[in-house]
């Protein structure tokens, strides 16, 4: 199934994770790729090698999303290359996992500058390009935000991320409304639990075994799970979808509602 063959699509912090497996799954049902990272110049290229073996291509940008102008220079260079943008996914996020009382100012604001205002840049900076283009279809763009079930749930040590992740998803409900007149989509994804290089600074590969084991779908989630779900919502086939909010989560929130 080639849902995005000459499509053009922009990735925050795609080098590895969530924002890698994304890449991987939009490239392998055709997609161009614009690979953003900010530390990890070795797995950017990495990602657009394995892109660029599917035939495709990755267009690889430096850029820290709390920087407005990076991200005005990435989204103009961006657009030079490759004429439109189909498709952006605003997945770049930071946290720092630390108790209210003890938590540093320097790493609350990190958290949020990256979390939700670089978030937020993205997505302004998508919507004023995509408002321009011509209709393909039935929409002029696709905006998908990676979220959280922090969102839905104040996990503890977590306090500036959860705050973030629930302002982005309202952003994205404003932006629905707003641009729907100009049939650009804006939609969610939360994720779950996911197995990511991040995870590994703060368990270990037999309590990450463990914990997935008691989430009700018996593993935690990998980027590939978040990837197919943002090609759903980034395809034709959501093309009425706009405003909403894809819980990916193995069941782990339905879980913890419903206790043994």
């Amino acid at each position: 199934m080639q849902r995005f063959e000459g499509k053009k699509v922009l990735i925050t912090g795609a080098s590895r994770g969530i924002g890698r497996g994304i890449a991987l799954c939009l490239a392998a049902e055709g997609a161009d790729v614009v690979v953003n990272y900010r530390t990890h110049p070795d797995e950017a290229q990495s990602v657009a090698d394995e892109i660029a073996a599917m035939g495709r291509q990755a267009m690889i940008w430096q850029a820290d999303v709390a920087d407005r102008s990076a991200q005005e220079g990435m989204f103009a260079a961006a657009v030079e290359r490759f004429g439109r943008l189909d498709v952006v996914v605003a997945n770049a996020a930071f946290s720092k996992r630390e108790l209210v009382i003890e938590a540093k100012w320097e790493n609350v604001q990190r958290t949020i500058e990256v979390t939700q205002f670089g978030v937020f840049h993205a997505c302004q900076l998508a919507a004023q390009q995509m408002v321009k283009q011509p209709l393909v279809g039935r929409s002029r763009g696709k905006i998908v935000i990676i979220s959280s079930v922090h969102e839905e749930m104040a996990f503890a040590l977590s306090a500036a991320y959860n705050m973030s992740k629930a302002a982005i998803n309202h952003l994205a409900r404003t932006m629905a409304i707003e641009l729907a007149p100009h049939r650009v989509n804006v939609n969610v994804v939360n994720p779950g639990w996911i197995d990511t290089p991040g995870e590994r600074n703060y368990f270990s590969e037999e309590q990450i075994r463990e914990g997935g084991s008691k989430i009700p779908w018996g593993r935690i989630g990998v980027p590939e799970d978040i990837g197919k779900a943002v090609a759903y919502l980034a395809s034709d086939d959501a093309d009425y979808a706009t405003g909403s909010v894809l819980r990916v989560d193995g069941g782990l929130m339905v879980g913890l509602s419903a206790p043994g």
